[in-house]
């Protein structure tokens, strides 16, 4: 696995955006019995969801999230030299998604960008290459979104997956770090591509471009062996990142998980033997957005942030391809920390 030591750059902010229309599984739904709902409500901890209209994609979310957020911080869009957009949700096969933000948000020419095709385990994966970019001195300011609106691939006929999934879009800014001793971030990278099948929309790409099958164009979900995958992989992971940062347990203020399922990580945390105040989790309210869980777990799990004390992060992605990873970062008590909803008022 790969295991990655890396000069931090610095967290300037972190804006996250959620659709305003909420939806309430328990008075909402009407596929399912109500002891049908309630049943999942209980296991999986998700009891309302933000969703997206017919017409919102996710590029009108990570557009809200960045303007937020450049407003903020008050940054130039010419000092903007990278753009990342990690999504499984596009607005087109092509072009990608990032040109269409990199010309919405006015970013000059001399600024690169382009998509990843990651889910849950995106926000780790678009954090390291964010900091490569920023520690090979070729660029001085990224732009890291995140967004994803799964509940427009969700069958809502599919209990497994429809009371589960809610839409966000995310905005990070990184900048390259000052001169002088540098601090650094570590990550642990997997993949499992023999799962590749336990997460999946068969129809549509060009394996199979057309299908008479409608639900073929909605995701499937292997339940028992995303479960097992996920337990097994994940305390494992925790251990890893923990022996190449050198650091304990108790050493980290926060541990960011992908928000998949509240019984997964109540089980890992006990698990490991983390202390669960130390475990954001906002299913509750906006349920599994995919990998921008991790970035809105963090805008919005109330975190405390003490005045002069840097948090230790680390945030935990899994899921879809099979793919796992971890980023242990810091953040510091400057980092703008924003949230709004969709549209804009």
């Amino acid at each position: 696995m790969p295991q990655v030591k890396i000069k931090a750059p610095h967290i300037v902010g972190i804006s996250t955006c959620v659709p305003s229309a909420r939806f309430d599984n328990l008075k909402d739904t009407s596929q399912f019995s109500e002891m049908e709902v309630r049943k999942v409500v209980a296991m999986a901890g998700v009891a309302a969801r933000r969703v997206v209209d017919t017409t919102t994609c996710t590029t009108d979310l990570c557009f809200a999230a960045a303007t937020t957020l450049i407003q903020s911080v008050d940054c130039k869009p010419e000092t903007i030299d990278g753009l990342i957009l990690i999504t499984q949700t596009p607005d087109y096969f092509m072009p990608s998604s990032s040109c269409l933000l990199h010309n919405r948000l006015g970013l000059f020419t001399d600024c690169a960008a382009f998509d990843i095709n990651l889910g849950c385990s995106g926000y780790v994966y678009g954090l390291w290459s964010a900091a490569m970019m920023l520690s090979s001195g070729g660029c001085r300011k990224v732009l890291l979104l995140h967004g994803d609106t799964p509940t427009l691939y969700a069958d809502t006929a599919d209990r497994s997956v429809s009371l589960l999934f809610g839409d966000a879009g995310s905005a990070t800014l990184l900048e390259a770090a000052n001169s002088g001793a540098p601090d650094y971030w570590y990550f642990v990278l997997n993949t499992d591509g023999a799962g590749f099948a336990d997460l999946i929309i068969e129809a549509g790409g060009f394996r199979e471009r057309f299908s008479s099958d409608p639900r073929k164009y909605c995701v499937s979900m292997n339940g028992a062996n995303v479960f097992n995958f996920t337990i097994t992989v994940l305390p494992p992971l925790i251990r890893d990142t923990l022996t190449v940062s050198g650091m304990s347990l108790d050493e980290i203020d926060y541990y960011i998980f992908h928000q998949s399922n509240q019984f997964i990580m109540n089980h890992v945390i006990k698990r490991v033997g983390i202390q669960p105040q130390r475990v954001p989790i906002i299913l509750k309210e906006f349920g599994n957005t995919g990998g921008p869980s991790i970035p809105l777990a963090i805008t919005q799990g109330n975190l405390i942030r003490p005045n002069e004390h840097r948090l230790r992060l680390m945030l935990l992605g899994y899921g879809v391809g099979l793919s796992w990873g971890s980023a242990l970062v810091y953040l510091d008590t400057s980092a703008v920390l924003s949230h709004v909803e969709w549209p804009v008022t």
